[in-house]
């Protein structure tokens, strides 16, 4: 049953003053008398205390910084007597709280005022939460008492009924700030005050544990250490008898620092190394074994002991040889083979001449293989490497974009190393390796730097000398390293890295140079992959220049490669089934049966009608992507003039360089349209919509200005675009030809799609001196200088009359 609630009763009562404590009801606590305010209040309280009419009592009001909280409690001295250290004290028994009203007057000269008392009500019995409530908080409160050892008090928490009564028991409870203990006294509703004693005793055993958990964890560490300091002392005293027993000197003669320092000086260091390494040794002998700098500088004397500071391979001076060499490994590439002949000839002549070293620098070498994929630029690395007598080191750059692989990370931080080029000399194990730098367009950059900028150094023939890696901090020779740089696409790489290679382009190859490398190289490999003895599958050179030309396009020969695998796959698993007998000869003809139908047909070889070039407006041009050369195809269209869609269209992923190309080239046909005798009068009222297919791939440039110009003029004039001709050029508002870059691989790319006349600037004549003579013989190479050229070479003569194509 409910019990039922009693009016607040008001009081007057003398102020005893709480300086940072504070009582709840229910707590007896002793107070010191010779406290003014204490001894006052008592007194007071002694004082208005009538004969018969019960204990005096006193209103005790926490005070904190000078102010007074709003509610107290009601007090009673109990006893008045001397406390365990001698002084008068009184023993003071909280009641109930009194809400703190108005100043009075009383006797004596405490302060005295006016309140009412707070009564609780509850309901009998408890709610199912509360009664869940007061569960919690003994358990927690027995949980906490159990941890002091406090177990005489636990049975009298649990023997605490009252809601309000159990909340007020938390005043005892020494972790409590006071600015806890006056929100305890303050809140009147005993469910809310034992929620909040809840809260702060959970909060409280929460905070204890992680304290524990860490004094925990910090003494394991102490006795690590403690027990690691031990066993070492021991270890060290076990060495020194066994030294003793086996009559070698007190000292250690293996110790870890003496042997250092043994190595350092036993070692073929430069004098500036040693130096440096020294240093680090005496820091060595100073540091304890527990100091983690020590293992740094382990790791340090290691690899600066394991780099070969004075070693370097003998060059092979047989230049004819080396030639051979580069010329039996590679087919073509003849810039890279003059190159690396040159290099070795100069080479020969300054040692002959007592000038390896001019100015402290050697002879190195720092070329870039700028190509198409699958022209042979990394195993080219490979081949100068054997033709000069070098050791070779491959350095993958793909996709790098920490500085720190370049140059090092710095020795303060965990797991340091030194960068990729230190580790490249150690693995090579001279200091005149050939270092090949593998994809270096393909170097990224971030947050944690730019390993382009980091390789300026690297690279630089006239810094390289005194290389400093941020691991070692100690000058490293680079100037006598060949160092081979290869990437796809000349425009990815930094202008001021550029600048300090020297360029070689490959181009790619011939059909002829790939029937070549497929019969010399690629077929051999196969065929011991294939499990084949040489002889037992023979591939004619009709074949192999079948394979180059209509089921590959491509200016390397990786897909080539894949190609004859695949068929020396297909004969013998036939030969394993039983269907084919070997030795076998592949002709021509059977190429069809083993790996399908071609998948490159030249244009020149289609019929007439699917020829893309069958109507006007289609006009063939020629471009260079990142897998070298390629044919590229521009359609061009009238709209009806009924649609009102007046004004120029481009579509196919363009750039912005190749729509302004477009711009010029209609504003050139509308300005001398009357001269070229074209009906441009009706292109101000129609729409013209230009068209570049393989729509997925971005294009940009200006090399497809001339055609362009000649897709609108068939289309204006209804003569069709010859489909033996393709044209490369840029084109200006007055129809001057300009000339652009890329000659060798556009033609090269023009071979291969089958067609026999090209058209180029004149200015870019001079680049037909890099185009193989073989190539130049099956074309028809056309250098003009004005866009009118153009259209007398590549126009068919006119099937219908001008008027009626418009």
């Amino acid at each position: 049953m409910a019990s039922d609630s009693k009016p607040s009763v008001p009081l007057t009562l003398p102020v005893l003053p709480l300086d940072d404590e504070v009582v709840l009801p229910g707590m007896v606590v002793p107070l010191d008398l010779s406290d003014t305010d204490v001894r006052a209040a008592v007194e007071a309280a002694q004082a208005a205390a009538r004969p018969g009419t019960g204990k005096p009592r006193v209103l005790l009001v926490p005070r904190v910084d000078g102010t007074y909280a709003g509610t107290g409690v009601l007090g009673t001295v109990e006893q008045v007597g001397r406390l365990s250290d001698g002084d008068p004290g009184a023993l003071i028994r909280g009641i109930g709280r009194v809400r703190i009203g108005a100043g009075t007057t009383g006797p004596g000269a405490a302060l005295w005022v006016e309140g009412s008392t707070v009564e609780e009500t509850l309901p009998d019995p408890l709610p199912g939460q509360v009664a869940d409530l007061v569960k919690e908080y003994k358990a927690l409160a027995t949980t906490w008492l159990k941890k002091r050892g406090a177990w005489q008090v636990v049975d009298r928490v649990q023997q605490i009924d009252g809601v309000g009564a159990l909340a007020d028991n938390s005043g005892y409870s020494p972790f409590l700030t006071v600015e806890q203990k006056v929100a305890l006294l303050e809140t009147a509703d005993p469910v809310a005050r034992l929620k909040l004693a809840t809260a702060q005793l959970r909060e409280h055993l929460a905070e204890q544990e992680v304290a524990e958990t860490i004094a925990k964890d910090v003494q394991e560490g102490v006795d690590k250490q403690q027990r690691e300091f031990l066993l070492r002392r021991q270890l060290e005293a076990v060495r020194k008898e066994l030294r003793e027993l086996n009559g070698e000197s007190a000292k250690d003669a293996a110790d870890e620092s003496d042997d250092y320092r043994a190595r350092v000086e036993a070692a073929d260091l430069p004098e500036k190394v040693r130096e440096a390494a020294l240093k680090e040794v005496e820091k060595l002998e100073r540091s304890s074994d527990q100091s983690p700098e020590g293992s740094w500088i382990r790791t340090w004397l290691d690899t600066v002991l394991e780099l070969p500071w004075n070693e370097r391979t003998e060059d092979r001076y047989d230049i004819r040889g080396a030639r051979a060499v580069l010329d039996a490994e590679h087919a073509g590439l003849d810039d890279v083979k003059e190159r690396i002949t040159e290099y070795l000839a100069v080479r020969k002549r300054r040692a002959e001449r007592g000038l390896g070293v001019v100015g402290g620098r050697r002879g190195g070498a720092v070329l870039a293989l700028v190509g198409p994929p699958g022209v042979g630029k990394t195993s080219l690395g490979e081949s100068v490497a054997h033709a000069m007598g070098r050791e070779f080191v491959r350095v993958a750059l793909g996709g790098v974009r920490d500085e720190a692989e370049i140059r090092g990370h710095r020795r303060t931080y965990v797991g340091a190393l030194p960068g990729r080029i230190v580790r490249a000399i150690k693995e090579a194990g001279s200091m005149n390796p050939v270092v090949l730098l593998d994809e270096i367009d393909k170097v990224g950059s971030d947050f944690r730097g730019d390993p382009a900028a980091a390789l300026l150094e690297v690279l630089d023939p006239a810094q390289n000398h005194t290389f400093r890696d941020h691991y070692l901090e100690v000058e490293l020779d680079l100037s006598d390293v060949v160092f081979l740089a290869t990437a796809n696409v000349l425009e990815a790489i930094p202008e001021a890295l550029l600048d300090r290679m020297e360029l070689v382009r490959l181009d790619g190859y011939t059909e002829d140079e790939k029937v070549v490398i497929a019969r010399d190289h690629l077929l051999p490999r196969q065929l011991e992959r294939a499990g084949l003895e040489p002889g037992e599958v023979v591939l004619e050179d009709a074949s192999l220049r079948n394979l180059a030309g209509e089921y590959t396009r491509e200016a390397g020969v990786r897909t080539l490669e894949r190609s004859i695998s695949r068929l020396l796959r297909k004969v013998a698993a036939q030969h394993e089934l039983g269907d084919r007998e070997l030795p076998f000869t592949v002709t021509p003809d059977d190429l069809r049966e083993l790996i399908g139908r071609p998948h490159h047909v030249p244009e020149s070889a289609q019929d007439p009608a699917e020829r893309r070039t069958a109507v006007p407006g289609v006009a063939t041009g020629l471009a260079v992507t990142g897998a070298g050369g390629d044919v590229l195809f521009v359609e061009a269209s009238l709209a009806d003039p009924e649609t009102g869609a007046a004004g120029l269209t481009l579509t196919g992923q363009l750039g912005d360089v190749m729509k302004e190309s477009a711009q010029i080239a209609l504003s050139f046909l509308r300005s001398h349209g009357a001269e070229l005798e074209l009906p441009v009068t009706g292109l101000k009222d129609r729409g013209v919509h230009i068209h570049f297919p393989a729509g997925a791939v971005p294009k940009d440039g200006p090399s497809a200005g001339v055609t362009m110009t000649t897709a609108l003029a068939s289309l204006l004039s209804g003569r069709l675009v010859r489909t033996d001709v393709a044209m490369t050029g840029e084109v200006s508002l007055t129809g001057r030809v300009l000339p652009i870059g890329g000659v060798k691989q556009k033609l090269l790319a023009a071979h291969r799609a089958g067609i026999t006349t090209v058209v180029i600037p004149k200015r870019n004549e001079a680049d037909l001196d890099d185009v193989p003579a073989e190539i130049l013989e099956k074309l028809e190479v056309h250098p003009v200088t004005d866009v009118r050229q153009v259209l007398e070479i590549a126009l068919a003569p006119a099937a219908v009359p001008v008027g009626a194509a418009a």
